[in-house]
């Protein structure tokens, strides 16, 4: 099969590779969709020869792209029980496998793994941009029939990571939410706080992705380029500002006014990787009982009740994209996608 990879360099080419067989324990995919993520672009962006993903390459040739699979399961290995997947069933895969019997391992968590370093599909080993994807049949998580297979790769990595961080947060329907940055997560972030009940605060410094969380129900919308957001986020909550705020743009600036924005007892919880964020601990934490939190995507277990509430609660989760590519045309899909100025982006296959 030819499957997509990244050679470095903002390059793209396709490879042949054999079409994978099951082994014990596993299932192979019948891709249906894989979505394209920003945390791609470190790949596609890195100086051609250096690896993927550092000394824990599971891949000594060429990794498969993409980690973002939905799909239906068209062969299965020796020891996988029924309860994990039939032949034509419907499911999406949870990016990451690790030891399988660690504690992390056993509630879903493979990303935390304690044994051995995990293995991250389309990075340290082979992901979903082909039309056959291998996988532990442990990864699997279903999708339900009333959700597209764009929707299921969306839940598989940014909607399901926005989830993630709203149920860390503990977002309640009586609050109000400040969401610093309108890319695929923070979109999906509003789009699940409404669904949820909250007041949304969307916060970008482009005018696009602003007028797109609008559209998805943002209460408020601000940007800080032309605004001072504590200031108005403290007018719009009476002077005491947001209760909690989720950072999905990753800036420096974005994180310090997700902290500052919060009132007296507020929380805050990062999503963006990378970069840095400078705190006055006393005033910014301390003297505010702020609390601080990360998260890092999310489990099967909460991927699975990602796509059950988005399902029951009728969220149009296919609205997300703006952008939908076949495999052939990824040349130009991640060159669009480099830009950083479109929402989110998938390709069916």
């Amino acid at each position: 099969m030819l499957a997509l990879t990244f050679p470095g360099d903002r390059q793209t080419e396709f490879v042949d590779f054999p079409d994978p067989t099951p082994g014990p324990g596993e299932v192979v995919i019948e891709m249906k969709a894989s979505g394209l993520c920003g945390s791609d672009l470190h790949y596609y962006r890195r100086p051609q020869g250096t690896p993927m993903s550092g000394k824990h390459q599971y891949q000594s040739g060429p990794v498969i792209a993409g980690h973002e699979p939905s799909g239906i399961i068209a062969a299965i290995g020796a020891g996988v029980p029924e309860s994990l997947g039939r032949i034509g069933d419907r499911v999406m895969v949870h990016h990451y496998s690790g030891c399988a019997t660690c504690n992390h391992c056993r509630v879903g968590w493979q990303q935390l793994c304690q044994e051995v370093p995990s293995r991250t599909y389309g990075n340290n080993d082979h992901g979903s941009h082909a039309p056959y994807f291998k996988v532990p049949a442990m990864t699997l998580v279903p999708l339900p029939d009333e959700l597209s297979f764009a929707a299921g790769a969306a839940i598989s990595c940014g909607t399901g990571t926005a989830y993630g961080a709203l149920r860390r947060l503990g977002l309640l329907g009586t609050e109000t939410i400040a969401i610093f940055g309108q890319g695929p997560v923070g979109l999906a972030g509003t789009q699940l706080a409404k669904a949820m009940g909250a007041r949304v605060i969307a916060l970008d410094i482009s005018a696009d992705r602003l007028a797109r969380a609008a559209a998805f129900g943002a209460d408020h919308v601000i940007n800080p380029l032309e605004e001072d957001e504590i200031d108005i986020i403290k007018q719009l909550t009476h002077g005491h500002g947001a209760d909690v705020s989720l950072d999905s743009s990753g800036s420096s600036q974005g994180r310090i006014a997700a902290i500052r924005c919060l009132r007296t007892w507020g929380k805050t919880c990062f999503v963006g990787e990378g970069g840095d964020v400078k705190i006055d601990v006393s005033s910014d934490l301390l003297r505010r009982q702020a609390t601080v939190m990360g998260s890092w995507t999310f489990s099967t277990v909460i991927q699975s009740e990602c796509a059950r509430f988005i399902a029951d609660r009728k969220v149009d989760v296919d609205a997300v994209f703006t952008d939908y590519w076949r495999l052939d045309q990824a040349e130009e899909a991640y060159k669009l996608f480099d830009t950083q100025t479109t929402g989110k982006a998938v390709f069916l296959l």
